[in-house]
């Protein structure tokens, strides 16, 4: 027997009671992922693999919620083994140095029509700066094992520089081999921790 936080809940709804809870992101359905510019022409692509996160969501006044995420650097997937080693390197990620890259959220804004900006301080390395995400609620109901889910999408432009990943290479027609500017882009569904009641 189903009930009121069983059902799922539509984008486009006006309320979000159903979405009140705390979550854990999973990884095996949610997708973090990036693009930049490789030598002027075409976007380079990759994901991350291990990650987790947790969500602490609030339907009543979504502006309370909250979002936390950490990200394993030496996971990085490309598609490229030798770029993926050499993205891991000292030149960029330092995997070695600084084994997680971490995003805390800071404040939440609802803009309607399931959109919200999502304000945070993103951590790479040892730089702590700054970071929007534009996020749009994807829907939220019981999956095909009966535990509550919640989805979301979400993008964000930085400049790679301002964290330290300033390594580049001068194109001989001009430009660079990759672009300083990198859209970061985040699928993500998490799984509510409901607590059983004692027998």
């Amino acid at each position: 027997m189903s009930t009121k936080h069983d059902q799922a809940v539509p984008a486009g709804s006006a309320s979000y009671a159903g979405v009140t809870g705390v979550y854990t992101v999973d990884p095996l359905h949610s997708t973090i992922g990036f693009s930049a510019r490789h030598t002027m022409i075409s976007n380079v692509r990759g994901r991350f693999v291990r990650f987790e996160g947790l969500l602490i969501l609030d339907g009543s006044a979504p502006s309370r919620s909250e979002a936390y995420v950490s990200v394993q650097t030496d996971s990085m997937d490309t598609g490229a083994q030798e770029l993926d080693a050499y993205l891991r390197g000292p030149d960029f990620f330092d995997a070695a140095t600084f084994p997680l890259m971490s995003f805390g959220s800071t404040r939440v804004i609802p803009l309607g029509d399931d959109n919200f900006r999502l304000l945070g301080a993103l951590r790479i390395k040892d730089i702590e700066l700054p970071l929007d995400l534009a996020v749009v609620l994807g829907g939220v109901g019981a999956d095909a094992n009966g535990r509550h889910r919640v989805g979301f999408e979400g993008t964000a432009t930085l400049r790679r520089s301002d964290w330290g990943l300033a390594w580049n290479m001068p194109l001989r027609t001009g430009g660079a081999l990759i672009s300083d500017k990198v859209t970061l882009s985040l699928d993500i569904s998490a799984v509510r921790a409901d607590l059983t009641p004692a027998a």
